[in-house]
Order: structure tokens, then sequence, then C-alpha cells
């Protein structure tokens, strides 16, 4: 055997070198990467119709709470921040949406 450990005198290859030629391309791929885009219908039932005597809590449907949960694990929040991220969303979309308090998140994950 050889000095390099290679048999029968094989050299590693060269790794390839990429070079970027177009940066406004580049730096545009880069920020379209880091872009994100949150899809809210304004004719999604986020409420459930009241019910039971006044004074009660809001009820909201799975998908109000799907969605809390879901936007929990993708960023990896703790309950409490992900209601304040989530009351955001519908606001900078420009609804006017209760949001699930962190206890009704908790009692409603599976």
């Amino acid at each position: 055997m050889n000095p390099s450990g290679l048999i029968g005198g094989m050299s590693k290859p060269s790794p390839v070198r990429y070079r970027t030629t177009n940066w406004s391309s580049y730096t545009a791929s880069l920020k379209r990467r880091g872009s994100l885009l949150i899809w809210l219908d304004k004719e999604m039932t986020w409420l459930a119709p009241p019910e039971g005597s006044p004074g009660r809590p809001a009820v909201f449907f799975d998908a109000a709470i799907q969605f809390c949960l879901t936007i929990k694990v993708l960023f990896k929040l703790p309950l409490r921040q992900t209601t304040g991220m989530v009351a955001s969303l519908p606001k900078m979309a420009g609804l006017d949406w209760a949001v699930p308090d962190y206890t009704t998140l908790c009692r409603r994950v599976v």
C-alpha cells in the first residue's frame, strides 16, 4: 500500500469550486428563500356558534386550533408566544378575529 493509503496510486479528485457569476440573481434567490407567506381565508369559520349561557368563553372551531398549533410547531414557540404571533397574523390581514388563549390551546393539544 502506498503512503497516501489509496490502492494503485489513484489520487483523490479535487473538489469542484462553484463561483457565483450573477450576484443580483443569487441575492434575490436568498431573499425568496427567507420569505414567509401565510394565506388566511376570510371566509373561514373561526368561531363556533355561541352555546350556553352568556359569559362563556368563545369556542373555536378545530381549524382555528389546528392553525394555532401548526404555527407553534413550525416556529418552535411556547403556547403563550404562539397566541401572540397568531394574534398578529389576522391583524396584519385586516381581520378582526379573536384568538384562542394558551389555556384553550393547551387543553386541545392531542
